[in-house]
């Protein structure tokens, strides 16, 4: 049967698999089966396509792992509490949609404040897996450590959550107008959690009413 299968052009692994046995069996029992350039050619094909296939089987399955959050956070928006409902509209209206990662960037150190607690409150988020990157203007950097201690205070987080802040210096056409006028800069507060992010959008497609399969790729 073995040789059969050889033959008329299958490959070692795929002859293993039906007939349930080692593939170095296969090996054995194969090895001096002659091929022709169909054959051959038919082998080289399927070797070729072999990772696109894979590739396509693993982004199937995180889709559906996707999937599986986004019910999961249809079924809290049913049974949490009105802070649940209120951390997810904040996402919804000013969380960056990734598709792996939880981040909303602001200026307000209220909003910020809420949705760290928020993601404590709800995801059981431990403050070393958030990070912050703080985004400076040039009338602030003299004040950098300042203005990075305050948001790491702000929000109970360790040192170690800290990201290389970014300063944007002014331009020699602005007319350095913007001084004072955010005087923390903005915070950008993440978290990679694919589940996180995947559970907010199922809440938020629950409270909304409607279904939005582009969260889902």
């Amino acid at each position: 049967m073995a040789r059969e299968m050889r033959a008329a052009g299958r490959s070692v692994r795929e002859i293993a698999d039906t007939l349930e046995v080692a593939r170095s069996s296969v090996s054995t029992w194969v090895r001096d089966v002659p091929l022709g350039p169909e054959q051959r050619a038919a082998l080289v094909y399927r070797s070729r396509l072999g990772p696109i296939v894979a590739g396509e089987l693993k982004a199937a399955r995180a889709r559906e792992v996707r999937r599986s959050y986004q019910d999961e956070g249809r079924r809290l928006a049913q049974e949490r509490d009105a802070s649940y409902a209120a951390g997810c509209m904040l996402y919804w209206a000013e969380g960056a949609k990734g598709r792996n990662s939880a981040q909303l960037v602001n200026a307000d150190p209220a909003l910020l404040k809420y949705f760290a607690s928020f993601l404590r409150e709800h995801f059981g988020v431990a403050p070393e897996t958030m990070s912050i990157v703080c985004n400076l203007f040039a009338d602030h950097e003299d004040r950098q450590h300042e203005i990075e201690e305050f948001w790491l205070k702000l929000l109970d987080l360790p040192v170690t959550s800290l990201r290389r802040s970014i300063v944007n210096n002014y331009s020699k056409y602005s007319q350095k107008k913007r001084t004072n006028k955010l005087p923390y800069g903005t915070c950008s507060l993440r978290v990679h959690s694919t589940r996180i992010v995947q559970t907010i959008y199922g809440s938020i497609q629950e409270y909304g009413g409607f279904d939005r399969p582009a969260w889902l790729d």
